[in-house]
């Protein structure tokens, strides 16, 4: 679909896959505001464990004799923690015995939850890594010390194993946990629109959400394509904070991150950065022409194309007013299908359609090709 709006916004000619399940319709509406368009796609889900068995256990257990060290992991989770123990009117005791001992938080969010909850932390890593937290519970002499460590949606085996190994007592308290997407079939159609290239960026405020993206790649077939549309930068993985960004750096794909964690600087540097990425101004009639994404600006206006109109102006615009032949064309925008020229006849029609009265600029040289009539 084709059409035309006045006054561009910043982020207009881009699609961008929003994976997150919390938080889902904030994103999706910050994004769109700067005349984004979004694919939906959570590839995950949160349960929250407030009447879990498993949850009140682990509570009991952590009042049952003093704490000497609390690890905060999430704010999310802590709040939830907090909620779920004044519900069976044990949140009084759980806050003084968090009171009493020593209190670490993964980053900003699990500190903003402790001090909302009256406490406060001895450590928190600029990293916001768990890796960290481990390493200054090391340093100390363990042995006998009861740590009560709430996990973010997965249990943390290696982090408990570790202090166990020290001699420590490990209370792991799941206050929820990550479970697979109730929308496969949206996942399984961002997949494979990312890999058709029709996805300018993926935004990830999770490493549960990014892992669980590439596993439904792999049950499609395409994990390999959408790791190398990734790794070359072609389409952008935006990221929430470092913690996020970890297992798709740990697989060689460059991710931008934003630099305080939250869904506003997210966007801002997916605002950032996506023009910098497919933007190209070129001078036309007395006006300048921008091809961002898949849309083309003009003044006030802009017109979105599809997919393959985009790709087809893109390859005219990489040298404007030189001729670009048939056979050239049908290999950069249809490589791989069976299409022949006659279909790239048919998408120059449609694209002189779709740039309304600047479709003249887009000019058939009889028996050589194509060439668009602008100058960079």
């Amino acid at each position: 679909m084709t059409t035309a709006t006045a006054g561009p916004l910043p982020l207009v000619g881009f699609t961008v896959g929003v994976t997150a399940a919390r938080r889902r319709d904030e994103l999706t509406n910050l994004l769109k505001r700067r005349g984004a368009r979004v694919v939906e796609a959570p590839t995950m889900r949160i349960i929250p464990l407030e009447d879990d068995r498993a949850l009140r256990r682990a509570t009991e257990r952590c009042l049952e004799a003093p704490l000497d060290y609390v690890v905060a992991t999430t704010g999310i989770g802590w709040r939830g923690w907090m909620s779920a123990a004044d519900g069976w009117g044990r949140g009084a005791a759980l806050a003084d015995a968090c009171r009493d001992a020593v209190v670490l938080t993964r980053g900003p969010k699990a500190t903003g939850a402790v001090r909302a909850s009256g406490l406060g932390e001895t450590f928190s890593p600029d990293s916001e890594a768990v890796d960290e937290l481990l390493v200054w519970l090391l340093a100390r002499d363990l042995r006998g010390r009861r740590i009560a460590v709430q996990e973010h949606g997965m249990p943390l085996d290696s982090f408990a194993a570790a202090l166990r190994e020290r001699g420590a007592e490990v209370i792991e308290v799941p206050v929820y946990r990550w479970a697979p997407t109730e929308e496969p079939e949206a996942v399984r159609r961002l997949v494979e629109q990312s890999v058709r290239r029709e996805v300018h960026a993926l935004a990830f405020t999770s490493a549960p959400a990014a892992v669980a993206l590439l596993d439904h790649a792999e049950e499609a077939g395409l994990r390999g394509e959408l790791l190398a549309a990734l790794r070359s930068g072609e389409i952008m993985a935006a990221c929430v904070g470092p913690v996020c960004a970890r297992p798709l750096l740990d697989l060689g794909i460059p991710a931008v991150c934003a630099e305080r964690g939250r869904l506003g600087s997210l966007v801002r540097a997916v605002t950032d950065e996506l023009p910098q990425r497919n933007r190209r101004q070129l001078r036309g009639p007395g006006v300048d022409f921008i091809l961002q994404g898949s849309a083309v600006l003009v003044g006030e206006e802009s017109f979105w194309l599809t997919p393959n109109a985009a790709a087809l102006l893109r390859a005219l615009a990489e040298r404007p007013g030189w001729v670009v032949s048939r056979a050239d064309l049908l290999r950069r925008v249809w490589a791989g299908t069976n299409a022949d020229e006659h279909a790239v006849e048919a998408a120059v029609a449609r694209l002189r359609t779709a740039l309304g009265p600047w479709g003249r600029l887009v000019r058939t040289v009889p028996k050589r090709g194509y060439r668009l009539e602008l100058t960079a």
